[in-house]
């Protein structure tokens, strides 16, 4: 197992890990990661390992064997030696795309509030694909919705139920195409919101904004029909 890091503070960029393995592949595992792997939607983090003389540019992270977290070194970077301890610094400024992102995407799933087939992230833009049979009439208006949540400045946190919690609360689920986190006993839910005030609940892994002002000035894109039920509508962080 790789301790996440990420999920105990997302905001941390740089810190000290053992090299544990080697995969098959040539990726890297480490004792503990910074380094968020592909999942929900959510694509792994980049950024560079340091040791002694040596340096490894990492071009993406992903899930590996036993919940071991894989970095995947950019083609012609050089190993860190097995047991060498390294200093992990993350592509920070793409990291936090991603959690910017994210999070409005949550909240773009309050302002449509209808199951979710899938999504997609990147740093600058992400979508959500709904069980929606019709365009909506009045996208300015969403938008308008969307951005007044988003100034609300409202805490992010996380809480954390059972496996059997889950099952017992089915609603809790909006993505169809992504499974919770499971596995661990554990769910992680991310709350916004106060529990009095509360906007959005709901499993995710990924990372996030510590509060929504964070996200700042957002603009909904094209709505494209994919689908004879669905719509895929797309989200562009304006700055």
């Amino acid at each position: 197992m790789s301790e996440p890091l990420f999920r105990k503070d997302a905001y941390t960029r740089m810190t000290e890990a053992q090299v544990l393995a080697h995969t098959e592949q040539g990726g890297i595992i480490l004792d503990r990661t910074l380094f968020y792997a592909t999942g929900g939607g959510q694509p792994g983090d980049s950024g560079k390992l340091l040791w002694g003389e040596g340096q490894c540019d990492v071009a993406t992270t992903v899930k590996g064997e036993e919940g071991a977290v894989v970095l995947v070194p950019a083609e012609g970077s050089a190993l860190p030696p097995e047991g060498a301890a390294v200093t992990q610094v993350l592509d920070w400024d793409r990291r936090y795309g991603h959690m910017r992102v994210h999070t409005a995407l949550h909240l773009l799933s309050v302002v449509i509030p209808l199951e979710v087939t899938g999504g997609s992230i990147s740093a600058g833009k992400g979508r959500l694909d709904f069980n929606m049979p019709e365009t909506p009439e009045d996208k300015q208006a969403l938008q308008d919705q969307l951005q007044a949540l988003i100034d609300r400045d409202l805490e992010v946190t996380e809480d954390w139920i059972t496996d059997a919690e889950l099952d017992a609360n089915p609603q809790l689920v909006k993505t169809m195409s992504v499974s919770p986190p499971r596995g661990a006993g554990q769910v992680r839910l991310v709350r916004i919101g106060t529990a009095d005030e509360q906007v959005d609940l709901q499993p995710c892994g990924g990372t996030h904004v510590k509060r929504t002002g964070e996200i700042g000035r957002i603009r909904l894109g094209k709505v494209e029909k994919k689908g004879k039920l669905n719509r895929r509508v797309y989200l562009h962080l304006e700055a």
